[in-house]
C-alpha cells in the first residue's frame, strides 16, 4: 500500500514505489512532508530534524516505510541525482531494514550497500555511492 500525506506533484507514482519495494507483501510506504517527518524522527529516534527514510518493522520483512519528500528532494538536488533515482535508493534501503539489514557498524553497512547496489542495478540505476 502507498499513502501520500503530501501533494503528489513531483512525487513518484505508487506503481514506481511498489516496484522499488520489490513487490514486498506487507509493506506500507507513506510519503510525508517535513512536519510529519520531523515528528516521527523526534518521537522514534530522538532526532530534532526530519530524515529521508524511516523503517518500522512489525514482522519478518513486513512493516512501514516513511519517506520525507522535502528531505529527499533537497538531497537529490545536492547530490546531483534524479529524484526518481534517490527515491528508488531510499525505498530499497527501507525494505532492506525491514528484512533485517542494518548499517550500525562497518561490516553491516558494507553488506547493506552491496545489497542496495545490486538491487538498484536490476532497475537500471547506478551505484548511489559513487
Amino acid at each position: 500500500m502507498v499513502q501520500y500525506a503530501v501533494p503528489r506533484r513531483g512525487v513518484p507514482r505508487a506503481a514506481s514505489l511498489r516496484k522499488w519495494a520489490l513487490g514486498a507483501p506487507g509493506v506500507t510506504i507513506r510519503v510525508v512532508g517535513a512536519r510529519e517527518g520531523l515528528l516521527l524522527n523526534k518521537r522514534y529516534r530522538g532526532k530534532a530534524s526530519a530524515t529521508n527514510v524511516l523503517s518500522f518493522p512489525y514482522a519478518k520483512g513486513k512493516g512501514d516505510i516513511v519517506l520525507c519528500h522535502p528531505v529527499i528532494a533537497r538531497e537529490a538536488r545536492a547530490q546531483g541525482k534524479t529524484l526518481a533515482a534517490h527515491y528508488a535508493h531510499l525505498v530499497v534501503h527501507g525494505v532492506l531494514h525491514l528484512r533485517g539489514y542494518d548499517h550500525a557498524d562497518r561490516r553491516g553497512a558494507a553488506r547493506m550497500e552491496r545489497a542496495e547496489i545490486r538491487t538498484l542495478r536490476r532497475f537500471g540505476l547506478r551505484n548511489p555511492y559513487e
